[in-house]
């Protein structure tokens, strides 16, 4: 689905805004401070349930405000809208979606496939392991239908593990191990077979866009070569000791290596934001090969932290993209192969469509 229109009030310095989108290509330009970034946050909320920026989402209510809201209207590929929507009051946050509440936060996201290249897209690379296996759950999510139900029933048992573990009640453990074992191993398949179909398409945009080999080598998150019932039996005292679970997919690690060697450590900034980039278009292009309705990408102020050159090789990439593509910039200068689409302006927290 594609974002068609768009309304926010009070969210960061944007006091109200009520948008259509091309949904191809959109640039929207302004100075530093003015709302751009909030914007795309503000999108990104409607298909994640969090910011790309900071945690607590009562922070993104206006100040001397008490509440902000986002609601977004999603075309479908095969028509009809579907309404997404997010209502932040203090402490209390509400999605939507049709004006319902969702089951769950996948139900939410999975109405809306949005990721985003932004200034701490490096972080992809820098910060622990949980981010590298958000990005791997975001392509198995979006292209494997019984994740979400793997992952939520995975979840609700390791807590009851942990809480066992917590008590000190070995004889506990057995009864939510089964569950641990059954569903923690089909997440670990799920995310090798995803991440097995997605090489080709790393390699592809990395002939593009790097000046090294990229690998990947995915670490299950339990010994190699044995069970997952194995490591938790082998695990037991340690985890009875420090009161959680020690393995399992929840513990996995997504090693990246350029010309094989770690890449967070050979490469510099520059490089890391482009082998970031690299996964997040190589997943782009994965999802439009399977046939898949097109996503959104948010695009935030690229030319602020690229040379021209990986700009134009970035640009040309993703304008190739079955996307539709939302772009922020000083101005729109330098973003020519990207103006067959709408344009918009903002200043001091108002965005406006420009004829």
């Amino acid at each position: 689905m594609t974002l068609a229109r768009l309304e926010v009030e009070n969210f960061r310095c944007i006091s109200s805004a009520n948008l259509e989108f091309s949904p191809t290509r959109n640039v929207v330009t302004g100075e530093n401070g003015t709302g751009k970034t909030s914007l795309l946050e503000a999108i990104y909320l409607l298909g994640s349930g969090h910011s790309f920026r900071s945690a607590p989402l009562n922070s993104l209510i206006r100040a001397e405000q008490h509440h902000f809201l986002v609601v977004g209207k999603l075309d479908q590929i095969y028509g009809g809208v579907t309404t997404v929507g997010v209502r932040c009051l203090g402490v209390e946050t509400e999605f939507s979606v049709n004006g319902r509440p969702p089951g769950s936060l996948g139900d939410l996201v999975r109405h809306f496939p949005v990721q985003v290249i932004d200034p701490e897209i490096h972080r992809l690379l820098e910060d622990g392991p949980s981010r590298r296996r958000r990005f791997i759950d975001w392509g198995v999510f979006h292209v494997e239908h019984a994740f979400q139900n793997a992952w939520r029933y995975f979840n609700r048992a390791i807590k009851q593990r942990n809480a066992a573990l917590k008590a000190g009640s070995s004889p506990d453990l057995h009864i939510w191990d089964a569950d641990v074992v059954r569903y923690g191993e089909l997440i670990g398949a799920y995310r090798q077979q995803y991440l097995a179909a997605l090489r080709p398409f790393i390699d592809e945009v990395a002939k593009r866009l790097l000046s090294f080999e990229v690998e990947l080598e995915y670490i299950q998150g339990w010994r190699r070569n044995s069970s997952l019932l194995e490591a938790l039996d082998e695990s037991r005292l340690r985890d009875l000791q420090r009161g959680t679970t020690s393995v399992g997919p929840h513990r996995a690690e997504l090693v990246l290596k350029a010309d094989g060697h770690p890449a967070r450590d050979r490469i510099s900034r520059g490089q890391q934001k482009m082998l970031a980039c690299t996964l997040i278009l190589a997943q782009q292009r994965h999802r439009a090969s399977l046939g898949a309705a097109p996503g959104c990408l948010l695009l935030d102020d690229p030319a602020a932290e690229l040379d021209v050159a990986n700009l134009g090789k970035l640009l040309e990439i993703v304008d190739s993209l079955s996307v539709q593509l939302i772009v922020t910039a000083l101005s729109d200068f330098g973003l020519e192969i990207l103006r067959d689409g709408k344009l918009f302006h903002v200043e001091h927290g108002t965005v406006k469509a420009m004829a």
